[in-house]
């Protein structure tokens, strides 16, 4: 039940609120950035490893397209690089050597949130751009979904438990450390897909309005 009120984090999170929390996206996802950094997930999820999935779902999947929104770029750009980095990113900080380092060193484990943050808002400022083509956008955030999908269909079939960080911690709640990677991994690969629905639709829905307007 600790929250973290850290001086540091604090100050970037109220000095984000004043560049995008004039917008509903902008004030939306410093909310999202300060259930994931400041409450009681964040140390929950030092403990359980599907804690911190759910942890690293708010920030690249509701967190990062907010921000995006609140701070789109200037022009529409392929989204084919920003979403090969953002997978890479993802899928590099999951590798057991990569991860127990993160959650075992302070400097490491805030390059970790932060390489997922940036490379997710660069995805989806490409993926949310307004003058984005509908069918582009929709393939990308298909992508993206379908990727995490399947980083969380190797973690829920995983014969062993894989990080050494979550070795004995998951016992204290009373579940199996490979029953709390299992868990993990079925967040990742079904709750994961609602906000990508979401902002899929979203685009389906304004490509819809455009189509009307152009005939009316």
């Amino acid at each position: 039940m600790r929250w973290n009120l850290d001086p540091v984090l604090i100050a970037v999170l109220l000095l984000l609120a004043l560049m995008v929390g004039r917008s509903r996206s902008g004030a939306l996802s410093v909310l999202a950035l300060v259930v994931v950094f400041v409450s009681p997930l964040c140390a929950l999820s030092a403990a359980l490893f599907s804690a911190r999935v759910v942890h690293h779902v708010l920030l690249v999947a509701v967190a990062a397209p907010l921000l995006a929104m609140a701070w789109p770029s200037r022009a529409p750009r392929s989204g084919t690089i920003p979403f090969l980095a953002s997978a890479v990113v993802l899928w590099a900080w999951h590798l057991p050597p990569a991860y127990d380092l993160a959650m075992s060193h302070v400097a490491v484990y805030w390059a970790m949130q932060a390489s997922l943050l940036l490379s997710a808002v660069a995805f989806w400022r490409a993926a949310l751009h307004p003058h984005q083509g509908g069918g582009t956008a929709v393939l990308l955030i298909l992508g993206a979904y379908m990727q995490m999908a399947l980083l969380g269909a190797l973690l829920t079939f995983a014969p062993t438990q894989l990080y050494a960080i979550h070795a004995m911690a998951p016992l204290a709640w009373g579940m199996a450390p490979l029953a709390d990677q299992q868990l993990g991994g079925l967040i990742m690969w079904v709750p994961a897909s609602l906000p990508y629905v979401l902002f899929g639709a979203m685009i389906a829905r304004r490509e819809w309005r455009t189509m009307q307007q152009v005939r009316a």
